[in-house]
């Protein structure tokens, strides 16, 4: 132990020796921000010859060194030697050093002078995001999937201590409304674990299709997959497009994903839907609704619908078989059952409900849907497992062991805080990133919105009104991505890139908030995700024109624009903006028959797409 303090403080001093000198280092623009991060002189330079030193021999930690080594093989054409041995036994000055330390879970430190790059870890978790880390110290090229010539691989000389602010770090995603493949859901775990979110979100069944294989009852997935058309627009729109779709994942893919989201300290909550949402299992078994119509159907447009689970044994029995198959398949000690958006209008026409509520002693439908809740945590906490679900369950009384999701807005969370059960924070529209993230008259169809980048970034997950104590039991953030109008990858990464950065950064960062230090930051970081072929929405560079009311005849305009260092250029009379053109610095009104067009410049050059806006 003396030894390895001496070689750590050996390394402090190098690193301390270094003056800082910005012009000739590269910058380093880390996402999200590392709680300490200190740049110095110099860099480190990876080339085939640096060893890596281990002080291990797990199996699971030396997988978790191979990420680098895979990047490295992939992007520079070569892999290090790694040497499972103290490096102090080998006397070596240079090369990348990986040492255990004791700080909290998943936390890391990194100590950057030109001769050694040092790990300092806890757990699997914070080797892993240091190394995350240190991808993003090397230059952008790190993440090509092809070789790259000429390319020196160096490492700003730097100090960073780092640990995350939360333990659950979310990102949700619907496969239910639409469904994705095992590579996009791979993809998908890839770019969270860069951003060091640990846990995936798996929405898995839904009124409009069922998507996990469960053995018992096979027509969940040869019936209940299905839907026999799909609504074209909105909700509302009574288009449709006269196409079956459907899919589903099986066991063994269920169980090839896990192993895969493992490997990167991912840890996937399945979430099976209860009681409400369950229109595509009754389709296939109607005895476990009330009973009230001749035919049951898989929804085909989006929305919420009035046939849901019976509180009977039938159902119970069923919901208990599905969660056995679905607790031998995820090791998560949570599982996510819903529980939100349960209308009641056939529990109040059901004589058997309407018993039950009586035989219990139950005010009303809303103590209903707690007494079921309860039913099914009581099951799934024998188990050895724990429940989470969105704030609805707290409706009628909270179950004793759940946690809560909380997405109507911040009151749920708050009411669990303050009940002193455990709360990630999700709330809509701050979080949930099927809202618009520009202006919606020139974006596809999205939920609603707009919620625009800034919004998330700005967004405090703990609520100022609890006490230091109800604090603690905010454990995490959680973005959500639902699908209704996601059909394709493209469009879930669109909808979801750059502005799950922000959530990813208030889930991990204890560095404080800085809109302006964020931007730039993450402006080097879109070069990054364009090589990891990521395709992220690009009005970070444009304009976002918002017009205020003020008269019949005027309207107040609001320009801003999230790229750093930027201007913005506009004009009135409909022609294009040039770098010429009126400079925005405050608000200005317009009349009905102006049309103002902006477009943001840099060093005189334009950098985004014009924008427009009507009175």
């Amino acid at each position: 132990m003396i030894r390895r303090l001496a070689y750590i403080l050996a390394t402090l001093v190098l690193i301390a020796s270094c003056a800082s000198s910005p012009k000739e280092t590269p910058q380093i623009s880390i996402v999200p921000q590392p709680g300490f991060c200190q740049q110095t002189e110099g860099v480190f330079t990876i080339d085939r010859k640096t060893p890596v030193f281990v002080d291990f021999t797990d199996s699971t930690l030396l997988r978790t060194v191979a990420f680098l080594n895979e990047r490295l093989q992939k992007a520079a054409g070569f892999t290090l030697d790694v040497i499972q041995d103290d490096p102090l036994d080998h006397g070596a000055e240079k090369g990348i050093f990986i040492l255990n330390a004791g700080w909290k879970k998943e936390a890391y430190n990194l100590q950057v002078s030109p001769n050694r790059l040092l790990i300092e870890y806890v757990d699997g978790a914070g080797l892993f995001y240091a190394i995350q880390t240190i991808f993003q110290l090397l230059p952008d090229a790190i993440f090509a999937d092809s070789r790259q010539k000429g390319v020196r691989w160096d490492v700003p000389c730097c100090s960073i201590e780092d640990a995350p602010a939360f333990p659950y770090r979310g990102m949700h995603l619907d496969c239910c409304l639409h469904f994705f493949s095992m590579d996009f859901l791979k993809k998908y775990i890839d770019i969270m674990a860069m951003h060091k979110v640990n846990r995936f979100h798996w929405h898995l069944t839904e009124d409009q299709g069922w998507r996990l294989e469960i053995k018992k009852y096979p027509l969940l997935t040869e019936k209940g997959q299905w839907r026999k058309e799909t609504v074209i627009g909105s909700l509302y729109s009574g288009i449709y497009d006269g196409k079956p779709y459907g899919g589903y994942y099986s066991q063994e893919e269920v169980r090839e994903l896990v192993r895969y989201a493992a490997e990167r300290y991912v840890t996937i909550i399945p979430e099976i839907e209860l009681p409400g949402h369950a229109l595509a299992a009754i389709a296939c078994y109607p005895e476990l609704s009330c009973g009230l119509e001749d035919h049951y159907e898989t929804a085909t447009k989006w929305g919420i619908f009035k046939q849901v689970y019976c509180p009977k044994e039938t159902t119970f029995k069923f919901l208990e078989d599905v969660f056995d198959e679905v607790i031998e398949l995820f090791p998560s000690e949570l599982i996510h059952i819903g529980g939100d958006e349960c209308p009641k209008a056939s529990w109040k026409q059901c004589p058997h409900c309407q018993a039950l509520i009586k035989r219990e002693g139950l005010k009303d439908e809303f103590e209903l849907q707690s007494w079921f809740i309860q039913r099914m945590e009581r099951y799934i906490n024998s188990k050895g497992r724990q429940i989470i679900g969105w704030d609805e369950i707290l409706q009628g009384g909270l179950a004793p062991n759940a946690k809560v999701m909380s997405w109507l807005g911040e009151e749920g969370g708050i009411r669990a805080a303050q009940q002193h059960h455990e709360v990630v924070m999700s709330p809509y529209p701050k979080y949930y990133l099927d809202y618009w993230q520009a202006d919606p008259e020139s974006e596809p169809l999205a939920m609603g919105g707009p919620t625009l980048l800034r919004t998330m970034y700005e967004y405090n997950p703990v609520p100022e009104v609890l006490t230091p104590e109800e604090r603690k039991y905010i454990i995490g953030v959680e973005g959500c991505v639902w699908t209704e109008y996601m059909p394709t990858p493209a469009r879930v990464e669109y909808m979801a890139w750059p502005r799950m950065c922000a959530i990813a950064e208030a889930g991990w960062s204890t560095a404080g908030k800085d809109w302006d230090g964020f931007t730039r930051r993450l402006e080097k970081h879109l070069g990054r995700l364009d090589r990891l072929d990521v395709g992220y929405c690009k009005a970070f560079y444009d304009p976002y024109i918002d017009l205020r009311k003020d008269t019949e005849y005027s309207k107040v305009a609001v320009i801003s624009v999230d790229a750093p260092d930027a201007e913005i250029r506009y004009t009135l009379d409909g022609s294009e903006p040039t770098a010429q053109s009126a400079l925005y610095t405050i608000p200005f009104a317009i009349n009905r028959q102006q049309t103002i067009k902006a477009a943001a410049f840099r060093d005189g050059k334009k950098i985004g797409t014009t924008k427009y806006k009507n009175f």
